[in-house]
C-alpha cells in the first residue's frame, strides 16, 4: 500500500508497507551515516535508514504520531509551552548523540560548509511542520535531507528562531501564533530548558546570523536545487528578510 504523506516544497514522501519512501539526492548516502550513528548511539529521536530501494528512493522508518500536515492554522499543541520544553531537551539529548559524529571523508551536504572540528551534523529544518507528537510528547523529527554541518551554537539559535517563534509576524499569524509579546519569556524558557550558558541577546545575534546563512543559502542553491527555487517563488527569502530585520527590537539591552 501507497500512501502520500502531506506537506513539503520538496515533493513530499510516500509510505510504502510501513516504510517512509522518498527521492534520494547526492546527499542521501552521508544523511544516512548520520542516522545510523544516531542509532548507534540510542538516540530515539530521529528515523532509522534503511538505505535505497529498487526505485532509487531512500528508505526511512516511519515515526508513527501527529503531525502539522497541511494545516493552517497549526495545532495548539505547536505552540504550546511543553513543546518548548520537549523541543529544548530533544536538541539537547541530539547534540550529546551527535557531538562525536565525524561525516565520511567523502560525505555530500544539501546544507552548511564543510565540516570541521567543533561543528555538528545539524537536521536544519527540525521546524514545527517536521515534528512528530503522541500523547506523551515530542517522538522526534522528519525530514532530515537539509541535514549539514554548522556550528552547535547557530543550531540552538535555528531551533530558537522555529519554535519561539521568530518568524516575521505575517507569518507565525498564519500558523495560529498572534502573541507576540511572549515571544522572548518564550525563548528564555527555551534557552533553560536546553541549558544554554549565554543570554537571550546572545541567542538573538546568532538568530541574526543563522537568517543571513540561510538566506545565502537559499539563493545560491535555487540555481541548481528546484526545491530551493520554489521557496524563492513562494517569497521564503523575503519573508526570513522581515524576520531578520525585526530582531534589533527583541534585545533587552
Amino acid at each position: 500500500m501507497d500512501e502520500r504523506l502531506a506537506g513539503g516544497f520538496d515533493g513530499g514522501a510516500s509510505l510504502v508497507d510501513g516504510v517512509v519512501r522518498r527521492t534520494a539526492g547526492s546527499w542521501t548516502s552521508s544523511v544516512h551515516a548520520l542516522l545510523a550513528h544516531l542509532e548507534a548511539a540510542g538516540f530515539s529521536g530521529a528515523p532509522r535508514a534503511f538505505g535505497v530501494d529498487a526505485d532509487g528512493r531512500e528508505m526511512v522508518s516511519f515515526l508513527p504520531g501527529q503531525t502539522v500536515g497541511n494545516a493552517r492554522p497549526w495545532p495548539s499543541w505547536t505552540h504550546s509551552s511543553s513543546a518548548l520544553t520537549d523541543v529544548a531537551q530533544w536538541l539537547r539529548r541530539y547534540h550529546a548523540a551527535v557531538a562525536d559524529f565525524v561525516p565520511p571523508y567523502d560525505a555530500s551536504w544539501r546544507e552548511g560548509d564543510v565540516w570541521q572540528p567543533g561543528m555538528i551534523i545539524a537536521h536544519n529544518d527540525a521546524a514545527p511542520y517536521n515534528a512528530v507528537w503522541d500523547a506523551e510528547g515530542l517522538i522526534g523529527f522528519v525530514d532530515w535531507d537539509m541535514a549539514g554541518p554548522v556550528r552547535p551554537e547557530l543550531d540552538v539559535a535555528w531551533m530558537a528562531f522555529s519554535w519561539t517563534p521568530l518568524h516575521a509576524p505575517h507569518v507565525v499569524a498564519a500558523e495560529g501564533f498572534t502573541d507576540l509579546d511572549s515571544r522572548l519569556p518564550r525563548l528564555s524558557h527555551f534557552l533553560r530548558e536546553y541549558r544554554w550558558q549565554g543570554t537571550t541577546d546572545d541567542v538573538l545575534d546568532l538568530v541574526a546570523e543563522r537568517l543571513t546563512l540561510q538566506l545565502t543559502v537559499m539563493k545560491q542553491a535555487a540555481a541548481t536545487d528546484a526545491t530551493y527555487q520554489r521557496m524563492l517563488d513562494a517569497g521564503r527569502d523575503q519573508d526570513l528578510t522581515v524576520a531578520l530585520n525585526q530582531l534589533a527590537s527583541l534585545r533587552t539591552s
